[in-house]
């Protein structure tokens, strides 16, 4: 018969392999009772996912799982949560550390485990495994994913330093493996890029403690939204700054769009929500790695909204508008923030300025922005 007591999972994550194994080894030994769960994804291309099983004396047991629709993460999925139950019916184990392939997100899968163990399956933690002296270089790489041999799916359009700065970024808290090759700019680059994050030694006493301290996945998800994320502060220390621009003014649609490759390769990440004049009611987000850029429409702003709208609202978003409203514009603003070492934040300032409605054009009001040409149409409207 099974136990009706809730099993605890640890999620760890990370394209740094040889840190992610080194954590999930430490946590092995550190935790008795722990047993290690792994799909590994390179096997995706000859049609099957390899599902690994190991605690902290070597291999328990292994198997393959089908692809489902043509994708190694939807195979992740459908198999991950059955092994979890299976493994808490069992009895036997303390821990499921389920070790995330290179490429995967945590947030798929802490969310998957939450949204399908029901009662009985428990995220304590998401960890990601960070070897400092490899967060630029993964974070300044552009390259997609299929040209790594990373991507999940035939059909996965990611790349290398996007993917990092989300694994970096959700995770509260990341596990540093000593590296000969950090310097103290590698590690400043780390504390400014998730400043709220937990940091601690993969090698320490702590890391077994903050991989059964609880999780909560949706303030996780709430803290990633554009809406009312918690980005970073200004900052400069060893070399690597951050640059917060906040304003209250609209941009012009083809100035910032022509302003956009020097914006993106300006910082190693940049991230926020910002207001197009031809736009006025859409609250975009901004998300740049790797001198790659995405922007999408994260819905409206709530200023846009009528009042009953509001009640669907979540509250953390409520919030969010509430601390920074506007008597005229009310939740409608530009919030972009820049990471980087050697970053030029006079330059940036003045680029970014340049690209807001002149005083005449603001003047005119919002009937005649929405006439302002749809520069950003192409990455907006596509199919």
């Amino acid at each position: 018969m099974a136990c009706d007591r809730q099993f605890p999972v640890v999620i760890v994550a990370g394209l740094h392999s040889d840190a992610r194994k080194e954590v999930v080894d430490r946590l092995l030994r550190a935790v008795p009772g722990s047993v290690a769960l792994h799909h590994d994804l390179a096997s995706a291309p000859d049609g099957t996912v390899l599902r690994l099983v190991r605690d902290a004396s070597g291999p328990v047991s292994s198997g393959e799982t089908p692809l489902v629709n043509d994708c190694a993460c939807c195979a992740l999925r459908e198999d991950l949560v059955p092994e979890l139950e299976r493994m808490a019916d069992g009895g036997l184990t303390r821990l499921a550390v389920v070790e995330l392939w290179d490429s995967v997100e945590p947030k798929a899968m802490a969310e998957v485990i939450a949204g399908h163990g029901g009662d009985r399956l428990v995220v304590t933690s998401v960890i990601t495994a960070v070897d400092p002296a490899l967060v630029l270089p993964y974070l300044g790489n552009g390259d997609d994913l299929a040209e790594a041999g990373l991507a999940a799916a035939a059909t996965d359009q990611r790349t290398v330093g996007d993917t990092w700065a989300r694994q970096l970024e959700y995770a509260p808290v990341l596990a540093v493996v000593d590296s000969d090759e950090a310097d103290e700019e590698d590690h400043a680059l780390l504390a400014q890029l998730h400043p709220t994050a937990l940091r601690v030694p993969a090698a320490s006493a702590e890391l077994a403690r903050a991989a059964l301290a609880g999780f909560d996945v949706e303030a996780a998800a709430a803290a990633q939204h554009p809406a009312c994320a918690l980005l970073p502060q200004e900052a400069d220390q060893a070399g690597v700054a951050t640059f917060v621009w906040h304003r209250r003014r609209p941009f012009h649609p083809e100035r910032l769009y022509e302003a956009l490759e020097d914006l993106c390769c300006a910082a190693a990440r940049s991230r926020g929500r910002f207001w197009l004049a031809d736009r006025p009611d859409t609250l975009l987000a901004w998300d740049a790695a790797g001198g790659a850029l995405c922007v999408e429409s994260a819905g409206p702003w709530l200023a846009s909204l009528p009042d009953a709208a509001w009640e669907s609202v979540p509250p953390v978003r409520r919030a969010a508008a509430a601390l920074d409203w506007h008597p005229e514009h009310g939740d409608c603003c530009q919030h972009l923030v820049f990471t980087s070492p050697g970053l030029d934040r006079d330059g940036l300032e003045q680029l970014l300025d340049s690209c807001l409605l002149t005083d005449a054009e603001y003047a005119s009001g919002p009937e005649a922005w929405k006439r302002l040409p749809a520069a950003f149409a192409s990455l907006l409207d596509a199919a």
